[in-house]
């Protein structure tokens, strides 16, 4: 029998339930119940396509007697990270405080029952493991927990006490500092220093992307050529690309490799790190003139079209496992990949299957993720349509359905800078931010999450008004039209009223009242996309004050931006443009529209476009223009002489 879950939209929800525990959504009920009769709260926060999540409502929620100890002692609620961001941020702090450690999905946190939280926790196995760092086993740990509460045990609440207190205080920075160019260089010792100069990246394993530190990079290399950083950003592309993490049959990056070669996955592929990375192989291709990394561009916006869209809508997420385990559908036996070639007539099947990585022992489980360790042969082309019609016949991993305005809105911004370069994509993006807008921005409320096929219901945080006013700018910066510019300064306005508080930025207000991230972390912080945001509309629209509100962002963050800067790669990118200055292009828009490719191409990373009468092109600055040619292959160096 379904339990109240089956009620929700979420795909996550939906995913648990069936599960024998009696399950409740985020509502006032529940809490209304816990503290009437007295009983902890559980709240389990994950995400559809979590690899951990599935192995902890295998393990611990369809297990009778763990559902036995929850629903006895318990109230239960279960919450979708991706639908509810605010609630997953105020209980990653609360994770964060307790374990002085960053947390992670699935995501455990144990109330009082008037929902003070006291103890928090990530994956909790059934049993009890002495040997084991992670300790106690959930049905001991909630065993235990109910006998406290019902004893109302005054330690417990002392703690939870505290907790609320730490959790509730607000500390703003100690100091603030002058915003120095020179903040760049202690930035490129800390990614030398974070690098793994044999496979790339900046992290041993497990190894994610780390695209906000790549794009950081890609400025600062743009701005002072230094071949270190070349060599980082070229060998990072490179390692990245060459299959596991990188899905080369259907294209498309998992969310991060377990291993130091970017070989074997978790499988379940994100739209925010497709978004980010698309951007990343543009910038490299544009600055490397690598064909093969603007191929890779077109390929994660070709895979999102094909396997992850309805309706020019994207959909958030997709999932690791098929058929009940890991990485069913990604890879295959070397059986099969040989007779495959045998029937297609191929020769000299042995050495293809060597160069693709296929053995009989596998590189992944006894079967074969395919990865090229030298340059992609042509004949790979062809085969990959074989190796894609062998996948066609599998199961495809879950899919989450759920269209959020904020990832949405980083694809669309990709699509937008890859539409300079081909205007293939440019429609597509034009397409995909209309029917975002007409999804997501009903009645002048914007709005976070909703499942493709339903109406939205939870509104916007930070995070959504950000990402989409940076890509309605970049939808202007291609297109000029005027109303992309319009529609961004109501975003920025909106954001500005909601969430912004002195240089503070809160992610999100009313029932939960959280402060927004300025680190980078899974994705760019939403502030720093704000900063960004804030500086291209003053510059657009010669209005200081959204300068200004960009400017006491940094300020406010000056002191840990001039000491940490590693943790902080967008919002450095943003100093350090706001120190240079932005350069705008001005020339009639057929000008503009006929040399997009050549305009995209310009080294110098902050250029901006604007339509005007004139018909060469002239290059400005805050308050005055600099220099003019009727030669747009002179801009770039045009605009060095005037920097």
């Amino acid at each position: 029998m379904a339990n109240r879950l089956e009620k929700e939209d979420s795909p996550y929800l939906q995913q648990h339930k069936n599960n024998p525990v009696d399950w409740w959504p985020w509502c006032d009920e529940a809490f209304e119940k816990a503290e009437k009769e007295n009983k902890a709260i559980f709240i389990s926060i994950g995400y559809s396509s979590c690899h951990w999540c599935h192995v902890m409502e295998e393990q611990v929620f369809e297990n009778d007697e763990c559902a036995e100890i929850l629903n006895k002692n318990f109230i239960a609620i279960k919450v979708d990270r991706e639908e509810r961001p605010d609630i997953d941020k105020h209980y990653q702090e609360v994770y964060q405080l307790l374990n002085r450690r960053a947390g992670g999905w699935p995501t455990s946190i144990f109330c009082t029952p008037q929902n003070k939280p006291f103890f928090a926790g990530t994956y909790i196995a059934p049993e009890s493991n002495e040997g084991s760092v992670e300790g106690m086993g959930f049905k001991e740990l909630t065993s235990l927990i109910a006998t406290k509460v019902e004893e109302n045990d005054p330690q417990l609440y002392k703690n939870a006490d505290e907790v609320e207190g730490f959790i509730n205080h607000v500390e703003h920075p100690k100091e603030a500092t002058v915003l120095k160019e020179e903040f760049h260089l202690t930035f490129v010792n800390q990614a030398k220093s974070n690098y793994q100069p044999n496979y790339g990246g900046f992290s041993v394993k497990p190894k994610f992307p780390h695209a906000s530190t790549l794009k950081t990079l890609q400025v600062i290399d743009n701005l002072y050529h230094d071949k270190a950083i070349t060599a980082m950003l070229t060998n990072t592309l490179d390692q990245m690309k060459k299959g596991g993490m990188y899905d080369l049959i259907d294209g498309g990056f998992c969310r991060y490799s377990v291993d130091e070669k970017w070989l074997v996955p978790h499988f379940e592929k994100m739209l925010y790190d497709n978004a980010l990375l698309c951007e990343n192989y543009l910038d490299g291709y544009l600055a490397y003139k690598d064909e093969n990394y603007l191929q890779t561009a077109k390929e994660i916006a070709d895979f999102w079209f094909n396997f992850m869209s309805e309706d020019n809508l994207f959909y958030s997420a997709s999932d690791a496992d098929s058929e009940g385990e890991e990485g069913t559908y990604f890879t295959y036996t070397y059986e099969e990949v040989y007779a495959l070639l045998e029937q297609n007539a191929y020769e000299n099947i042995g050495k293809m299957c060597q160069e693709m990585n296929v053995t009989p022992d596998g590189n992944f489980e006894g079967k074969n993720i395919i990865r090229f360790d030298e340059k992609v042969p042509d004949w790979f082309s062809d085969v990959k349509i074989l190796l894609q019609g062998l996948r066609a016949k599998r199961t495809y991993p879950f899919i989450d359905r759920k269209v959020q305005t904020s990832w949405s809105a980083m694809m669309i911004h990709s699509l937008f800078q890859l539409g300079m370069i081909d205007n293939v994509y440019l429609g597509k993006a034009v397409d995909a931010l209309e029917a975002l807008l007409n999804k997501m921005y009903v009645n002048d409320t914007l709005y976070h999450s909703a499942l493709v096929d339903k109406t939205p219901k939870v509104e916007a945080f930070l995070e959504d008004y950000a990402f989409l006013a940076k890509a309605l700018l970049s939808g202007y910066k291609a297109t000029q039209d005027d109303l992309y510019l319009i529609q961004a300064q109501r975003m920025a306005n909106k954001a500005l009223e909601n969430f912004y508080d002195k240089g503070l930025w809160n992610f999100s207000v009313g029932e939960f009242q959280t402060k927004a991230e300025v680190t980078d972390n899974t994705y760019t912080s939403s502030v720093s996309i704000m900063v960004d945001v804030l500086l291209t509309l003053g510059m657009l629209l010669e209005d200081e004050k959204y300068t200004h509100f960009a400017f006491k962002t940094m300020e406010y963050n000056s002191y840990d931006l001039g000491r940490r800067p590693i943790y902080y790669p967008y919002l450095l990118s943003q100093a350090l443009r706001y120190i240079k200055g932005d350069r705008v292009i001005k020339s009639n828009l057929t000008n503009l529209k006929e040399n997009s490719a050549t305009l995209k191409g310009i080294e110098y990373p902050f250029t901006l476009l604007k339509a005007s009468e004139d018909q060469g092109f002239m290059v400005c600055g805050e308050k005055s223009c600099f220099a003019n040619t009727d030669d747009v292959n002179k801009l770039g160096q045009l605009i060095l002489d005037t920097i």
